[in-house]
């Protein structure tokens, strides 16, 4: 019964999480992707601020990890032949097992987060110019800026939208 049990496991696919190289996750899951798995890396949007600009980038949602569904007898040989991947993700001395409702779940979570905008009273962190790094509560949101109350200088100061962001925004 018990060889009947482990080789019906190995047969059916699951989710699994690899880890992988610093900033290497795209790749990953193009490689993945390239020889036929099914791969899934969540993503979000994030200001990521320069001395000269701010742009909106597609960064991890789970730095150095990506997600893949297969057989547990493929991730060995996987984990061997995809530059990028480090080891995969064990629980209690196997694989770990992601369920497909926790797959969902984040799926559904990143869907929620960029349909929100930015509301008045929202405390926002200023990305770039001469108060970089300062916080501020939205006062007003026009179209392409907004006003900011500065606690600590104790005035409104307007800002282009694209040089902010919440400041309680995933990392």
């Amino acid at each position: 019964m018990a060889d009947l049990l482990t080789s019906e496991t190995k047969s059916k696919t699951n989710w699994y999480a690899f880890y992988c190289l610093p900033r290497a996750e795209k790749k990953v899951k193009d490689r993945l992707e390239a020889l036929g798995k099914e791969a899934y890396l969540p993503l979000h949007r994030a200001p990521r601020a320069w001395s000269d600009r701010v742009k909106m980038v597609d960064i991890p949602l789970f730095p150095s990890y990506i997600f893949i569904r297969c057989r547990e007898g493929e991730l060995h040989p996987l984990l061997r032949e995809v530059h990028g991947v480090i080891r995969i993700v064990y629980h209690c001395g196997r694989p770990a097992v992601i369920r497909p409702q926790e797959i969902d779940a984040i799926r559904r979570f990143l869907e929620l987060a960029v349909e929100r905008p930015l509301c008045e009273g929202e405390e926002v962190e200023i990305l770039a110019g001469s108060f970089r790094h300062i916080s501020g509560k939205i006062r007003k949101i026009k179209k392409k800026y907004l006003i900011l109350y500065i606690e600590p200088l104790g005035s409104l100061v307007s800002i282009d939208l694209t040089k902010v962001a919440r400041l309680n925004r995933l990392k």
